[in-house]
């Protein structure tokens, strides 16, 4: 077999899974600011290249959070990929926050 054949038939490197989180805050108060650095730390950390993070205020998207159905912030809600899962409080311990998203870091 030829080596252009042999090259055919491997399997294609898999993708890295993507991850499109969402980030619901209420204003610049100290417990939302941390929420944004935890949570971006934690994404520069485990998932790096490989997600995307919308910081929303509830107070300047009320109706976004609505549709969510936002009760409490920050809540952390996880759109892709399917299913939704969404984390509310302290996003500062990484193994439970992975945990309760489902996340897969990367090694």
């Amino acid at each position: 077999m030829s080596g252009e054949a042999q090259a055919l038939e491997q399997p294609a490197a898999e993708e890295p899974q993507r991850y499109t989180l969402r980030l619901f805050v209420t204003g610049a108060t100290p417990v939302c600011s941390r929420a944004v650095a935890g949570i971006r730390s934690f994404c520069d950390r485990f998932l790096k290249g490989r997600y995307s993070l919308e910081v929303i205020d509830v107070y300047q998207q009320p109706a976004l959070a609505d549709e969510q159905r936002i009760l409490a912030t920050p809540t952390l809600v996880r759109m892709s990929p399917l299913p939704f899962r969404r984390w509310v409080g302290n996003l500062s311990d990484p193994e439970r926050l992975s945990a309760a998203l489902g996340l897969s870091p990367k090694p």
